[in-house]
């Protein structure tokens, strides 16, 4: 089979797309023919060293897959062979065909085509826990979202909605600022040519946000942290901006506030059957109409450097996915 490799840690250019042997699937895995493969920012991460985990080298990259199965281990009984699923996996997804583990791979539903199921886990997946698993989201609160128009961050506006939010998106530019604008946002904040902190307390009325959800990092951490409200809630979802942050403790402690760690990954396979339960939420709005995945664009297998490299550039609008 083909699959884009990491040889060796550095950017996406030092990838290669090469010949390889087809991975054989454990008792509790199926082996997936991949038709589709989201880039995530993570990828741009890992393949540089330097995410939280570093696979051992060579490694296949891509998380984020949809396809058909073609074998199935024999302690999974949930699927069968000819089945069209969407799963996630820690890497292997930039391939022609990855094991996936049974219990992180899901029947697709017929009116979700393979982009869109390949779209979906890891952007709602970690957007749904953030907000009702780590910040407890409720009704009536206000949920200010950084990075807004990216992957995840779209999928917050959204989820953010549909839990009774009122959401404010913040985003670097007027045009990411419409995507967010379509997709439900009640208010924006360009954070480029406005004062972060200030433009929550505004639009606030002086309160501050209930929930900040943040995948960026960088320089607006601090400005978010001290635009929360009492008892408010920091959700750390990831650093897009390239630089970890360090917050003042005496700021969650002025406020009564908390700053929480959001590792979907990690919570998906240490606790599945909580992650089934919040796959099969999605799946309902997602049947309803209520959610679908905005895609930036459409790439082959041999092109997923480049896409990376888009990531990398912040040009990235929604989702981005590769076609096997």
């Amino acid at each position: 089979m083909k699959a884009i490799v990491c040889k060796q840690y550095g950017p996406p250019s030092d990838l290669e797309l090469i010949e390889i042997e087809s991975p054989k699937p454990k008792k509790n895995e199926v082996l997936v023919v991949v038709k589709a493969c989201s880039v995530n920012f993570p990828d741009t991460l890992i393949i540089q060293g330097l995410y939280q985990f570093k696979p051992d080298l060579p490694f296949i990259p891509g998380s984020d897959i949809a396809g058909v199965v073609k074998e199935v281990g024999t302690a999974v009984t949930h699927l069968k062979v000819g089945d069209a699923v969407f799963g996630f996996v820690v890497n292997g997804g930039f391939a022609e065909e990855v094991v996936v583990p049974g219990n992180a791979c899901f029947l697709k539903p017929p009116q979700m085509d393979f982009p869109i199921a390949a779209s979906f886990l890891m952007a709602y997946g970690t957007s749904y826990h953030a907000l009702k698993d780590r910040g407890m989201l409720k009704k009536d609160e206000t949920l200010v979202v950084l990075g807004a128009s990216g992957g995840v961050g779209l999928a917050a506006v959204v989820l953010g909605k549909l839990m009774g939010a009122r959401v404010i998106a913040a985003a670097s530019t007027v045009e990411k600022l419409e995507i967010c604008k379509q997709y439900g946002a009640d208010a924006v904040i360009n954070y480029t040519e406005e004062n972060l902190k200030e433009r929550i307390k505004t639009l606030t009325e002086g309160k501050g946000a209930d929930v900040v959800y943040d995948p960026i990092g960088g320089d607006f951490a601090e400005e978010a942290v001290r635009g929360l409200a009492w008892e408010g809630r920091y959700l750390v979802v990831g650093f897009a901006a390239g630089k970890i942050p360090k917050i003042p403790m005496n700021l969650p402690l002025l406020k009564g506030a908390a700053i929480l760690g959001v590792f979907w990954g990690s919570f998906a396979m240490k606790t599945p059957q909580k992650n089934l339960q919040n796959t099969q939420q999605l799946m309902q709005w997602y049947s309803k109409g209520k959610i679908k995945p905005h895609l930036h664009g459409l790439y082959p297998l041999a092109k997923v450097p480049l896409a990376l490299e888009e990531m990398m550039e912040r040009k990235v609008m929604g989702k981005v996915v590769i076609e096997v």
